[in-house]
C-alpha cells in the first residue's frame, strides 16, 4: 500500500469514530435519561402529560449503612415506626433506636443475672429494658404533639391577621414559619416550601395534616381545603377555628385536673405489688422463692400479671376522657 492509501485508512477510521460518537451524543441529548427527565419535569410544572407528584423531601435513612438500611425495608411497617420516630423529633435514626433498644434489653437481661433472678425475671427485666427506649421515644412524640396544639390558636390567629393585612395563604404560613417558636414553626415552614417550589396547596397541607396527626391540624386542613372549593373569608375561618381549639384545649385542661385523682390513685395501685415485693424481698428473701419454685406458684403468677394487666388497661380507659 502506498502513502495515500494510509492516509486514507486513518481518515476513515476517525470519521467513522465521530460519526458514532456524535450520533451517541445526538441521542442522548434528545432521548436519552436525562433528557426524558428534564422533559417530564418541565410537563409537571407546566400542567400538561404526567403530573406525578414532586417530592421535595429527601428519603428518610433508616440506618447509616446501606446493608442495613435495606435489611430494615423488609420489616413489615417499618415506614410506621420511622414516621413515629420523625414525629417525636429525636435526632436519630431508626437503626440506632433499634440497636439501642437491643442494648438496653441485652443489659437489663445482664443485670438480673448477676441478682439471680428465675428466668421470668430475667424476661421481664429484658423486655422492660427494651421498651424502655420505645417509650422514651413515644412521650417524646406526645409532648412535641402537645407543644404544637398549644401553639396551633397563635398561628391561626396569626395568619388570619397576615390575610386580613392583604398577605396571601402560602405568605402566611410563612410568617408563621418565621415569627412562631419550634416545633410548629418547622412544620408550617415546610409545608411553605413544598407550596413555593409547585407542589399543590392541597397537596401540601394533606402532607402537613399526615406529619402532624392532630385533630386540630386536621380541622385545621380540612375546613382550609374546603373552603379553597366552596369560597368565603379564610381569615374569618381561620379565627374561628383558633377560638374553637383554644376552648376546646381550656375544656381538657379542665378534665385533666379533674381525673388527677384517678390518675394518681391508678399509678399507686399498679406499683403497690412491686413496691411490697420488693420489701419482702429485703425483709425475708426466703418468703417468695417458693413463688419462683413451685409450679402452681408460676400459674398463679400468671394469672395475677394478666388481671393486673386487664386492670391497668380498664383503669386508663375510664381516667382517659376525649375532648
Amino acid at each position: 500500500m502506498n502513502t495515500i492509501s494510509y492516509w486514507f485508512a486513518i481518515v476513515g477510521f476517525f470519521a467513522t469514530v465521530l460519526f458514532i460518537e456524535g450520533s451517541y451524543l445526538f441521542w442522548n441529548t434528545h432521548r436519552g435519561p436525562e433528557a426524558r427527565r428534564i422533559s417530564h419535569r418541565l410537563k409537571t410544572f407546566a400542567g400538561s402529560g404526567d403530573s406525578a407528584e414532586i417530592s421535595l423531601a429527601k428519603k428518610r435513612l433508616l440506618a447509616n449503612y446501606p446493608a442495613v438500611a435495606r435489611l430494615l425495608e423488609r420489616i413489615p411497617h417499618v415506614a410506621m415506626f420511622d414516621r413515629i420516630l420523625l414525629q417525636s423529633g429525636v435526632h436519630a435514626n431508626l437503626a440506632a433506636v433499634l440497636g439501642l433498644m437491643l442494648a438496653f434489653g441485652a443489659g437489663a437481661w445482664l443485670v438480673a443475672e448477676v441478682l439471680g433472678l428465675p428466668w421470668l425475671g430475667q424476661l421481664i427485666a429484658a423486655v422492660i429494658g427494651i421498651l424502655l427506649p420505645a417509650l422514651y421515644v413515644q412521650r417524646a412524640r406526645n409532648k412535641r404533639m402537645t407543644t404544637i396544639e398549644g401553639q396551633l390558636p397563635d398561628g391561626l390567629d396569626l395568619m388570619a391577621r397576615a390575610m386580613r393585612a392583604g398577605h396571601s395563604f402560602p405568605s402566611a404560613l410563612q410568617m408563621i414559619g418565621e415569627e412562631m417558636p419550634q416545633p410548629i414553626a418547622g412544620e408550617f415552614k415546610a409545608a411553605f416550601e413544598e407550596i413555593n417550589f409547585g407542589i399543590p396547596v392541597k397537596n401540601a397541607l394533606l402532607n402537613l395534616a399526615s406529619r402532624l396527626p392532630s385533630a386540630d391540624v386536621h380541622y385545621f386542613v380540612v375546613a382550609v381545603l374546603i373552603q379553597r372549593e366552596t369560597g368565603g373569608n379564610l381569615a374569618e375561618l381561620l379565627s374561628n377555628i383558633a377560638g374553637l381549639i383554644r376552648a376546646r384545649l381550656k375544656m381538657f385542661g379542665a378534665i385533666r385536673v379533674l381525673s388527677a385523682e384517678g390518675k394518681l390513685s391508678a399509678i399507686i395501685l399498679t406499683l403497690l405489688p412491686f413496691g411490697l415485693a420488693g420489701v419482702l424481698s429485703l425483709v425475708n428473701p426466703t418468703f417468695l422463692k417458693v413463688i419462683w419454685l413451685d409450679p402452681v406458684g408460676i400459674k398463679m403468677l400468671w394469672i395475677v400479671a394478666g388481671m393486673m394487666v386487664f386492670g391497668i388497661l380498664w383503669m386508663r380507659r375510664l381516667i382517659k376522657i376525649h375532648v
